[in-house]
């Protein structure tokens, strides 16, 4: 999970790209990283971090001269935690290009291989970002035009479709022409592009959430059609294309129940009002399978189900109420790294209202139930606030399955559903009674903003991939790499290599 935005303009882009990465913090709290370009001549600055910490000078901004550039927000679900693996990512040749991705490659060690026996191209650090961005140079290099068109890069972008696997939506700058937008060919990370009527003439964004482009005033146009690319240049009209020969739409549906603002309008469905749908579905199904419940209140979990236990409220007949407030300076917790760490920040991050608990029955909503642990605290708190029952309603259904496809959810041992029923979780949770939403509910309630949305990837739910590409040796070596207790081996690893350095440097 992370954001990306492209932006062609008649005038200095710098603060636009760091208002628009703002707007997608949401998306990424790890680093951050803009690209502009000024004639022939291209300036970046990334590193770890917020962006009002990467960008926390007037001298960071005025070096990012052009009015042309890309921007990142990372959320690392492959490669390091290096400040290395910031991006935009830049290769030199040819043109001078540099990308922005969200998403996760499925065949990645296979386009390594590729890349340095056949392409003979060499790659710096381990983030299949940099693959994606030297699939696409070295296909741009193959059109062998001295000055490129349309037709060289939607035909490089062709290309890309055909050798990568997986989930990417991306920008691309190509240095002296523009940037270009594509998505893969099931369109599973979201892609939206917009205009903006300038003074000096139209003026285009692409980004990963339209929240991007409504803040900055772009009015918003489309949203990259699975498998489209868009070419946006200063001199000239917008240029867009199917590049894919069978694009399936199958966007993700984990967007909508927990990742985009929920202002955001994702494939023409209104988050928001997808997740009041949630809520009434949800509410629904207390009504027809629990119908004489004797629930009291109905408290969110601050902030994504707000908008879902409100609508259940209504639907219940019963109170709703702010029984949590929440700091905001503390991140999200489900994209923090180590179980330890999530678990100290829940209570850092929420403190109960005692006096909306106190001897009541208490119907807590959250907008899903990932790792299990930020539940057991949350209904732990509930009850030291002096809760009578505590029961517990996810708008979303068991995650029981890895995320392949650019979100954090890489191991079945680190998920709490996987292999368990509902009567287990119950127990392991500490709740008096659990509620799940079913997936036909929850595929009705995104797909009741746009009927054309015929299919989702619904992999963490249900274990169908829709690249039809990830085995069981994948996913054991994902298990391998991106546990919690892998990711801590790293740490200790580079800690060691840091302070040897150190050692020999004194």
């Amino acid at each position: 999970m992370c954001g990306i935005v492209g932006l062609v303009s008649h005038t200095p882009v710098n603060q636009a790209l760091y208002d628009a990465l703002t707007e997608l913090q949401h998306r990424g709290q790890d680093a951050a990283g803009i690209i502009t370009t000024d004639g022939d001549k291209l300036y970046l600055r990334k590193d770890n971090g917020l962006v009002r910490d990467v960008f926390h000078s007037d001298e960071h901004m005025i070096r990012l001269r052009g009015n042309v550039g890309i921007g990142h927000v990372r959320y690392p679900t492959a490669g390091c935690d290096s400040s290395a693996e910031a991006q935009p990512f830049y290769t030199n040749a040819p043109f001078g290009i540099s990308l922005a991705h969200n998403g996760n490659l499925t065949n990645v060690e296979e386009l390594k291989r590729e890349l340095f026996l056949d392409d003979r191209r060499h790659l710096n650090t381990d983030s299949d970002s940099e693959v994606l961005l030297n699939v696409f140079a070295h296909e741009l290099m193959q059109r062998k035009a001295l000055r490129l068109t349309p037709e060289d890069i939607f035909e490089a972008v062709a290309q890309v479709h055909r050798r990568c696997h997986g989930a990417y939506a991306a920008v691309v700058l190509i240095n002296g022409y523009g940037v270009v937008g594509f998505r893969d060919p099931f369109g599973i990370r979201p892609l939206v592009y917009g205009r903006y009527e300038g003074p000096a003439g139209p003026e285009y964004m692409i980004a990963s959430e339209s929240v991007a482009l409504s803040s900055l005033g772009f009015e918003r146009l489309s949203d990259v059609a699975p498998g489209e690319a868009v070419y946006l240049t200063v001199e000239g009209p917008l240029h867009r294309r199917q590049c894919a020969s069978n694009p399936v739409y199958s966007p993700c549906i984990f967007e909508h129940v927990y990742l985009a603002r929920p202002d955001s309008i994702m494939d023409d469905v209104y988050v928001y009002k997808a997740r009041l749908r949630m809520g009434i579905k949800l509410a629904e199904k207390i009504l027809r399978e629990w119908s004489g419940h004797d629930i009291d209140v109905v408290i969110p979990i601050p902030d994504t189900s707000r908008v879902a236990a409100a609508e259940m409220a209504v639907r219940l007949g019963v109170v709703y109420r702010e029984g949590f407030i929440k700091n905001r300076y503390i991140g999200r917790t489900f994209i923090m790294p180590g179980q330890a760490q999530r678990r100290k920040s829940v209570r850092q991050k929420l403190n109960p209202v005692d006096l909306e608990f106190k001897d009541k029955n208490v119907l807590l909503v959250d907008d899903s139930i990932v790792r299990g642990n930020t539940s057991r605290e949350i209904i732990q708190m509930a009850r030291e606030a002096g809760a009578r029952k505590v029961y517990f309603a996810s708008a979303a259904p068991p995650v029981r399955y890895p995320n392949v496809y650019g979100i954090d959810m890489p191991t079945t041992g680190e998920l709490v559903a996987h292999g368990r029923s509902i009567e287990q979780l119950e127990k392991i949770l500490g709740a008096d009674r659990l509620i799940y939403q079913d997936l036909p509910d929850l595929i009705e309630a995104v797909q009741g903003g746009n009927r054309k949305l015929t299919r989702f990837d619904c992999s963490v739910f249900n274990g169908e991939y829709v690249t039809q590409d990830v085995s069981r040796d994948y996913l054991n070596q994902l298990e391998l790499f991106r546990s919690d207790a892998a990711r801590e081996a790293r740490r200790r690893a580079n800690q060691t290599v840091i302070e040897l350095h150190n050692a020999v440097s004194r």
